[in-house]
């Protein structure tokens, strides 16, 4: 019978911050896979301590904006999970995060599910809801909507008008103009940003022109919107 894949997600950083279910999942796996992308591998150091005398797979994931150069990287992943699932194998790959949220992990999850095989998604703590217990402030109340967005996104502009709190992450290399961006429309006070969240070089910035212009691209930045309607002021108070 062949195994099945699980993308576990392993959180933003801190290993106590593995869900039980990522523990028991990583523990009853046959191997471990993880992505390789250059330079140390932040998911592997996580879950170290509960993956002792485990198999370890390394797949091969470049960071590039080359579409054909990661659809072929994504197709080799797949055809490598695969060959280990037809021995019987069950697979944890591991991925920073939630494993449904910006992850190059959900690529593979879909082709070997096209493939006719077995996958299941291990939720994770998202980093940028660690973010917000670092900063000890809400994402969002009652009826705020809160956008999500990578910060080198396109449409950046039109995100920024969009009326909803919003979350940049993966700030990285954008982390500048995605400041001077925040204070030509004003934003600017609105904004915190946390470094490498939970991790041992984690840093707070309240105000950004404090912070290092070579950010971590694990740099996450928090801009609450001064919304006009509050839950009290409704007709109907809103239960959360």
């Amino acid at each position: 019978m062949a195994g099945t894949l699980y993308g576990v997600g392993v959180g933003p950083g801190d290993p106590k911050l593995l869900t039980i279910q990522a523990v028991e999942t990583l523990r009853a796996a046959d191997c471990i896979a993880y992505p390789i992308s250059g330079g140390e591998n932040v998911a592997l150091g996580i879950v170290r301590e509960y993956i002792e005398g485990k198999e370890l797979v390394a797949c091969d994931m470049p960071m590039t904006r080359d579409r054909e150069l990661l659809e072929a990287s994504h197709e080799r992943c797949a055809d490598q999970m695969i060959a280990l699932m037809e021995q019987g194998r069950d697979i944890a790959f591991i991925t920073l995060g939630d494993p449904s949220i910006y992850s190059t992990y959900i690529y593979v999850h879909k082709k070997v599910l096209a493939k006719g095989h077995r996958a299941q998604l291990i939720a994770g703590i998202p980093s940028f809801c660690a973010v917000a217990a670092r900063l000890n402030d809400s994402l969002c109340e009652s009826r705020e909507p809160l956008l999500i967005v990578p910060a080198s996104y396109d449409a950046l502009d039109e995100c920024l008008d969009f009326p909803a709190n919003k979350v940049f992450m993966k700030s990285g290399r954008s982390i500048v103009s995605l400041r001077e961006r925040l204070r030509e429309t004003g934003k600017l006070r609105s904004a915190r940003m946390v470094e490498c969240a939970t991790m041992e070089n984690e840093r707070v910035y309240d105000d950004l022109d404090e912070m290092d212009e070579k950010s971590s691209y694990f740099s996450i930045v928090v801009v609450k919107e001064d919304h006009q309607v509050k839950a009290a002021d409704t007709e109907e108070p809103i239960q959360s």
